[in-house]
């Protein structure tokens, strides 16, 4: 029946009809059946991080390559963080390759909050301890002005503790209180004096808490987030929005005032008095005016 058949003069093919109906009976792939993907789709978290789609606070130009390191999953965000790779070869210059920097950690010499590390990508973020054995260094990761994470260098005092903000409190199994910094850290049975967005100062060599500072008017705070990232001052005024976001007035050392969320503001001192060492500027975000006078009163001096 299939093939050309003739009518007044005219042929058609019926082939292709015959056999689109052949296969569909047989179930064949000439027959109405869905088609299969061609590629597998996406399994597991993302591994790779393009360097244009990488923070702006990481400094890494776009002509020098196509990826940017990815963090590996830690205790701080992906756009909150400064791998441990961007520190060594971007910031200290101890490198000029990531397999350089892979030798210097694989030799235990990087420790983060009294801890070796050895991954390169490792999420160092806000307020952790950077100690490199070898060269006698300490250092802490803190905002400066711009919003970006300083090379801030600190004593081996200093280098015992760090301050965490309290981010959650909560009654686990038989009772137990627990308290969750920002951080991811968990520390058992803390002061009942400790509420949600206070500061605790943490011993790094023990993990407990030595001291705490709560959120008030009138004790000195840094602004992790948001436009105003970076800056330093005293709590003024807090706004209570229920439904919203707390806000939160700030006033820094040149009698600025400013406002933000509350969940960007990390006390880091009891007063005027910080319990922590500050980078340089001291956190006063100076305008575009100002920033000239200085620059170029600094070049006078100089010159």
């Amino acid at each position: 029946m299939c093939g050309d058949v003739a009518v007044t003069g005219f042929s058609i093919n019926f082939q292709g009809r015959c056999d689109f109906l052949v296969g569909a009976m047989a179930g064949g792939e000439t027959g109405n059946k869905r088609s299969e993907p061609s590629a597998a789709m996406p399994r597991g978290p993302k591994k790779h991080l393009k360097r244009v789609a990488a923070p702006k606070h990481w400094m890494l130009d776009k002509l020098t390559g196509v990826f940017a390191p990815r963090p590996s999953t830690g205790p701080h965000k992906l756009r909150e963080c400064l791998p441990l790779i961007i520190f060594l070869r971007n910031r200290l210059k101890y490198a000029l390759t990531g397999d350089e920097v892979k030798k210097i950690c694989m030799q235990r010499f990087i420790k983060i909050d009294g801890k070796v590390r050895t991954d390169i990508t490792y999420p160092a973020g806000f307020m952790d301890v950077i100690s490199i054995d070898k060269t006698g260094e300490n250092f802490r990761l803190i905002y400066d002005t711009k919003g970006r994470f300083a090379v801030h260098r600190i004593t081996p005092e200093e280098a015992k503790y760090k301050l965490c903000k309290v981010r959650k409190i909560f009654v686990g199994t038989k009772g137990i209180p627990h308290l969750v910094t920002h951080d991811a850290r968990t520390v058992r049975r803390p002061d009942p004096l400790i509420k949600v967005n206070d500061t605790i100062q943490i011993d790094l060599e023990t993990g407990k808490i030595t001291d705490f500072i709560k959120f008030d008017t009138g004790n000195l705070c840094m602004v992790t987030g948001g436009a105003n990232l970076g800056r330093i001052g005293v709590i003024t005024n807090r706004e209570r929005h229920p439904g919203s976001f707390d806000v939160v007035h700030v006033k820094d050392a040149n009698g600025n005032s400013f406002a933000t969320r509350l969940s960007n503001i990390f006390v880091i001192g009891k007063g005027n008095k910080p319990w922590i060492s500050l980078p340089r500027g001291k956190g006063i975000r100076l305008t575009i005016a100002e920033e000239r006078d200085k620059r170029l009163a600094a070049k006078q001096s100089s010159g």
